[in-house]
């Protein structure tokens, strides 16, 4: 519907809002490129640190920077006591959403802002932001389960870290892998509603980390994030493998979605979903335990099956494997969306830098009024 001032499309869908060079969704082909580097290759032969510079510095370091930036990075993982204070005495009640929100926001107050009201800033050095969240996360599971803070080590990766934080031991060498290949393959994908919302707030000139918290609260909403809890749900509801085809009869029937399958922008197979997978076969041969892997399988094969016989093939997305691979890594299920928070933080970081040093404009969309042309004012008195 073409307006006089421009173009009008239903939440946006279409709109071109702006230019980058963070990352690429190929939906057609099923490939994501992060700087032009396949998630294929960041997920199997990087680590997240590396990926987190690449995404912030838009180029893959050289050993000499890799190693400067890891200890950077290592080096704001602990939290601050007043902030373990406020994660202790967070509402019990709450979601860890709430609580990476509110603590964002908090550990604002410990950064020196010195250009805050500049296109440049100083994120890039701080790091907490990005750092701190995935220690919030852990140490918020450790409260809640009446545990004490885990002091964070320096010699292992930034998804190990986080299981070490998270259990109160160091994690298996292939556990502590595939948890920071897992935070590489949720670390960025383009102009989504939460780096969209990080990307609003930046063109204000805004605190990153007000940004960062802004984004962290579109992420909460059910139709973001949380999908891969929704996925192990759905294989709890089914038992085994052989109640998948009962269990789709009823969805089918119901006109239930399967959530884990279908994406708005891949119209083949995630990419993601292909490395996912490959970690919870790992897993599940590792731990013996291939419960979920066999129903979450079958699951996909019939109900493609399904799809495809009404023309509509469906695939699996991200979500779909993830929630298991967790779930294998002894995380609960209340920590799946914030994890993704903890990974999606550094893609937030790089669009909240793009945003500010290309000097955008502050972000002003036009809407379509369709309420009433003008009416009189009528006094209370004179009301029916």
């Amino acid at each position: 519907m073409s307006l006089e001032s421009g173009t009008y499309s239903k939440g946006l869908e279409g709109i071109i809002a702006d230019e980058t060079t963070i990352s690429r969704v190929d939906g057609p082909h099923g490939k994501l490129y992060y700087r032009g580097y396949s998630i294929e290759d960041l997920a199997l032969n990087s680590d997240f640190e590396e990926v987190t510079y690449l995404l912030l510095y838009e180029k893959l370091p050289s050993s000499s920077e890799l190693s400067e930036w890891r200890t950077r990075m290592r080096a704001s993982r602990d939290i601050p006591i007043e902030v373990q204070i406020m994660i202790r005495t967070f509402p019990a009640n709450a979601h860890p959403m709430q609580l990476l929100q509110s603590v964002i926001a908090y550990l604002s107050v410990y950064i020196e802002h010195t250009i805050q009201h500049s296109p440049q800033c100083n994120c890039r050095d701080t790091l907490h932001q990005v750092v701190q969240m995935a220690s919030v996360i852990a140490t918020f599971h450790r409260f809640r389960q009446g545990k004490g803070y885990v002091q964070p080590l320096p010699h292992i990766s930034h998804g190990g870290n986080f299981l070490h934080m998270m259990r109160g031991h160091e994690p298996e060498q292939y556990e502590a892998r595939i948890m920071d290949s897992c935070m590489i393959l949720h670390a960025e994908h383009e102009f989504n509603a939460s780096t969209f919302t990080a990307r609003v707030v930046a063109s204000t000139m805004s605190t990153c980390y007000c940004s960062i918290s802004a984004a962290i609260g579109a992420l909460f909403g059910s139709l973001h994030g949380g999908a891969n809890e929704r996925v192990l749900e759905m294989v709890r509801e089914v038992g085994s493998k052989e109640g998948v085809s009962a269990w789709m009869d009823r969805a089918v029937a119901e006109k239930r979605k399967v959530p884990g399958m279908g994406h708005r922008e891949y119209k083949v197979k995630d990419p993601r979903s292909y490395v996912m997978e490959e970690f919870l076969k790992e897993l599940s041969e590792k731990k013996n335990d291939w419960h979920d892997y066999e129903i979450l399988k079958e699951i996909e094969k019939q109900f493609r099956e399904r799809m495809e016989e009404k023309g509509k093939p469906l695939y699996p997305n991200v979500d779909f494997f993830s929630g298991a691979v967790y779930n294998l890594l002894g995380i609960p299920k209340i920590l799946f969306t914030p994890i993704f928070a903890m990974a999606r933080v550094s893609g937030w970081l790089a669009h909240i830098l793009e945003q500010r040093e290309h000097g955008s404009r502050i972000y002003r969309p036009e809407s379509l009024y369709k309420g009433e042309a003008e009416r009189p004012y009528v006094p209370i008195a004179q009301r029916s």
